[in-house]
């Protein structure tokens, strides 16, 4: 059989839908992150204790879980184009009622508005993204989800800079709305119109799925019967979605207090998440290539296996250096993870437009919300070197179920 002629280059509209879906994830990223170095100031501002405050925080992740299947309703209603541009001025919006909020439940409720926000404009920046990878016919969506990361630097940065300035917080979200609203609606002007399947081929979407095709009826792409198969992948893939919020969180949220128990100053062990974020980036921002030459799946097994030895040595053996390492090898493991298992979701046969990513992304939310949870209990329960050995087990879950994913990133 001749080998497949490689893509032709992608034409001007298609090179300009990237640059501007690529604005979007980088302006979502930081419209957030510019209010989380602020969070010292808002606390003492309210006067609540760190119990009250991480409740009032949790507000966001509430609102996210709430909202974020409806987001596929909306996508389908107004074009992953419209929601995801002007969703991300709508939420720039919500975040100035934070500097207002006179006590904890006003503060949580703003941040429920804005988490509920964010999770709908997640869900249309990244079917959008899959609409212009159909374009390319080759895998964009991890530099996607890299740019994204340098949104949130990029945020953190301007929240850090403005609360050493000691710019009022109103101030500080008024500049950061103003920016990021102009630059989301300078985007929309070149993303992709038209409907959301036009990119959309019938027979590589069945193709693509084989476990699918051989047992309910497929549907054409516009189309779609609620095929029973696709329930049980679409499952698959959301449990492979938890893994890498699992993963993403180890590093995040127990990282510093892991190396901290290491006898690490507290310099180093902020080093953790730092680590783990600058490898998770490296990785999404050079793993299309990867995944164009090797296959979704492929790069998804080794990665898990990299996730679950990396932090399994590291937790055998340690050390602050063998815990770095391990956080490294998490990190670069699983950063094509999440990009991978939307793709897949939103490729699924048998399902309304939009559905699959839609609830991919949602139990990815539901697993950031619950991973602190598991990895705390049981760090009470035993210790904080027995809760990270979830991370070795996502790996390791995410080697068996890398079989369900789309191999081929360009259909």
């Amino acid at each position: 059989m001749p080998a497949a002629a490689p893509p032709s280059a992608p034409a001007r509209h298609a090179r300009q839908a990237r640059a501007a879906v690529a604005v979007l994830f980088l302006t979502n990223g930081a419209v957030f992150f510019n209010v989380v170095p602020r969070y010292p100031q808002i606390k003492a501002e309210l006067g609540v204790s760190n119990a009250v405050f991480g409740g009032a925080v949790a507000g966001y992740s509430i609102g996210a879980l709430l909202a974020g299947l409806l987001a596929g309703v909306f996508v389908r209603r107004f074009g992953s184009a419209r929601v995801a541009a002007f969703g991300i001025v709508i939420t720039t919006l919500a975040t100035l009622a934070i500097p207002f909020a006179p006590n904890w439940i006003a503060f949580g409720a703003a941040l429920f508005v804005v988490g509920a926000l964010d999770a709908v404009v997640d869900v249309a920046q990244n079917a959008h993204g899959l609409r212009v990878q159909r374009l390319y016919q080759r895998s964009i969506l991890n530099s996607l989800h890299g740019v994204w990361s340098i949104g949130a630097v990029l945020g953190g940065l301007m929240g850090a800079a403005a609360a050493g300035l000691r710019l009022p917080l109103a101030l500080h979200l008024g500049i950061s709305a103003a920016l990021f609203s102009v630059v989301a609606v300078v985007a929309y002007r070149f993303l992709l119109p038209g409907p959301e399947d036009a990119e959309r081929t019938a027979p590589a979407t069945a193709a693509a799925h084989p476990a699918t095709a051989g047992g309910d009826p497929v549907a054409p792409a516009g189309r779609r019967s609620f095929a029973r198969p696709a329930v049980w992948m679409l499952a698959a893939l959301g449990l492979l979605a938890a893994c890498g919020a699992l993963v993403e969180d180890a590093g995040a949220s127990w990282g510093a207090l892991y190396l901290t128990g290491l006898h690490a100053d507290a310099a180093t062990a902020g080093l953790a998440v730092v680590a783990f974020q600058t490898a998770m980036t490296i990785g999404r921002l050079s793993g299309d290539r990867v995944v164009d030459r090797f296959g979704q799946r492929t790069v998804t097994r080794v990665g898990g296996l990299l996730a679950a030895a990396g932090m399994g040595a590291a937790l055998a053996v340690p050390s602050v250096p063998s815990a770095l390492a391990g956080f490294v090898l998490a990190g670069l493991g699983t950063a094509t993870l999440v990009p991978a298992a939307m793709h897949s979701a939103d490729e699924l046969p048998g399902l309304p437009s939009g559905t699959g990513l839609t609830v991919v992304s949602w139990l990815l939310r539901g697993g950031f919300l619950l991973s602190p949870l598991l990895v705390g209990f049981v760090a009470d329960l035993v210790s904080l070197r027995a809760g990270l050995l979830s991370v070795v087990l996502a790996g390791l879950l995410t080697f068996v179920l890398a079989r369900v994913l789309v191999n081929d990133p360009g259909r």
